[in-house]
């Protein structure tokens, strides 16, 4: 009898380590090796002699943003993002309902024990009494209880539940995932505001030029120096200028309110207690992306992570669902006392149990079962689906990103040098125009362009500060 006794545990116990499956596998990614294609253009970005410290599968820049983004006021309006910003409140309240609803699932692999205490009276009336007397019962009971556990044989619950935690693990990684691309959004918006800081800047000293050239040219049309031409030249010069003032004040104001809605605090909020900034030109990012950069660091981005968890879920339910046509066990039992007293309830004898296991096997559901594991099968292909677009998504971000930083910074040289140019071309021309050689008109156009390429600087320094920004969301912080 024991040897048949420990022969029926150990299969009970074999049965209980089974899962359904199937297992899961991770899909092999459908990128390229890496970006050697868009790296390849590091002629420009990268240093003469340079040589990679970045080997596959490890980060290309510092996952602590502090040591990515050196300029304080920028350091202080990040971490007061990560502190009020809505939108991150939110989906950190979803890690936390998700890992609830985790816990709700893992309880399912533990029975649920309930102490209870009851009376029960009734009354028989004579006619109804098998004793032809009136019958006054009582009962009084204690009883710790087992409801409908299941006996996990074929891991169905173990399923839900590895599903339940992919789930989880899918949410916390969401959340990082915004976590990044809230730091990055708060950078771009900061370099934004200072850009039009300085073209504003540079837009008004040149309505304070224009206003004086314009007050200068009306002098000399009062002495007959100049002509009425070369006044309304210069007067239509003063008046464009203001317009591109006011235009730049708007673009100023918005990127205010944008930097506001993302840190999530008021303007007077805002700018109390913060440390002194840098100008665009001092903010010391810096990315040197290696040769032949491995595109197996997508695989640590928050966003790809994301989806493999959904992709681990949608696995573990299919072999959930497949458990469903097999037999479930559920156990239902009690251990207490009961006495038609109360102070007998504890006396010798008034033990009690009950115990009622129950085996369900599905017969005829109308195709039910099958069409809830079809269900859950399309939802795992979906979720491949979903995962490798995740992953092409990345990588072309990333390529254009790393191409961008090479382009951008030729460009950034190639336009500080014409700004050198015409500054040059400027002086030469207004030394003519005080000779008599050149037209007032001449001297315009000059003034014209040189605003020109000193706005086009602003414009492309910013942007390449906002495509290292980026790069540091892209390649996972």
């Amino acid at each position: 009898m024991s040897k048949r006794l420990l022969t029926l545990m150990s299969m009970i116990a074999a049965l209980s380590g089974c899962a359904m499956g199937p297992d899961y596998v991770r899909p092999a990614a459908p990128v390229p090796a890496d970006w050697g294609a868009a790296t390849r253009g590091e002629s420009a970005s990268a240093a003469p002699g340079a040589t990679s410290s970045v080997t596959p599968g490890t980060a290309a820049v510092p996952q602590d943003w502090r040591k990515f983004f050196p300029d304080p006021r920028l350091q202080a309006l990040i971490g007061l993002a990560l502190e009020h910003n809505r939108d991150l409140r939110i989906a950190t309240a979803r890690i936390a309902e998700a890992r609830a609803l985790y816990g709700i699932q893992g309880a399912e692999r533990w029975p649920n024990v309930d102490l209870s205490a009851g009376r029960s009276a009734s009354l028989t009336p004579t006619d109804l009494s098998p004793t032809g007397r009136q019958l006054n019962t009582q009962r009084y009971d204690v009883n710790a209880s087992v409801v409908s556990y299941e006996l996990d044989f074929w891991g169905r619950v173990r399923r839900l539940n590895e599903a339940a935690l992919a789930s989880y693990l899918s949410s916390e990684a969401a959340q990082r995932a915004f976590r990044l691309s809230l730091i990055a959004d708060v950078a771009n918006a900061y370099f934004s505001q200072l850009e039009l800081d300085q073209r504003v800047h540079l837009a008004q000293a040149v309505v304070d030029n224009r206003s004086a050239a314009r007050k200068l040219m009306q002098q000399r049309r009062s002495v007959g120096i100049a002509s009425d031409l070369d006044f309304l030249q210069a007067d239509s010069a003063f008046e464009t200028a203001r317009a591109d003032l006011a235009s730049l004040e708007r673009s100023r104001a918005a990127a205010a309110n944008q930097l506001q809605l993302l840190v999530g605090k008021q303007s007077a909020e805002l700018i109390s207690g913060l440390p002194p900034g840098r100008s665009l030109d001092q903010q010391g990012l810096t990315f040197h992306p290696p040769s032949g950069l491995s595109s197996e660091i997508l695989l640590r981005r928050p966003d790809v992570l994301s989806a493999e968890q959904k992709l681990v879920a949608a696995n573990a339910n299919i072999g959930a669902a497949r458990a469903a046509f097999l037999p479930r066990i559920t156990l239902t039992g009690a251990l207490g006392t009961a006495s038609r007293s109360l102070t007998g309830l504890f006396e010798s004898g008034s033990g009690a149990w009950s115990f009622q296991p129950v085996l369900r096997l599905p017969l005829f559901d109308a195709g039910r079962t099958q069409a809830n594991v079809d269900l859950t099968e399309a939802r795992q292909h979906i979720a491949v689906a979903e995962y490798e677009k995740t992953i092409q998504q990345s990588f072309r971000e990333v390529a254009d990103l790393l191409a961008a930083n090479a382009q951008l910074t030729e460009q950034q040289t190639a336009q500080e040098r014409s700004q050198q140019i015409q500054t040059e071309r400027l002086r030469l021309t207004e030394a003519r125009y005080q000779a008599g050689v050149a037209a007032y008109l001449e001297v315009l156009d000059v003034r014209r362009d040189l605003d020109v390429a000193q706005q086009n600087v602003l414009q492309t320094r910013r942007l390449l500060l906002s495509t290292l920004a980026q790069l540091y969301k892209a390649l996972g912080g």
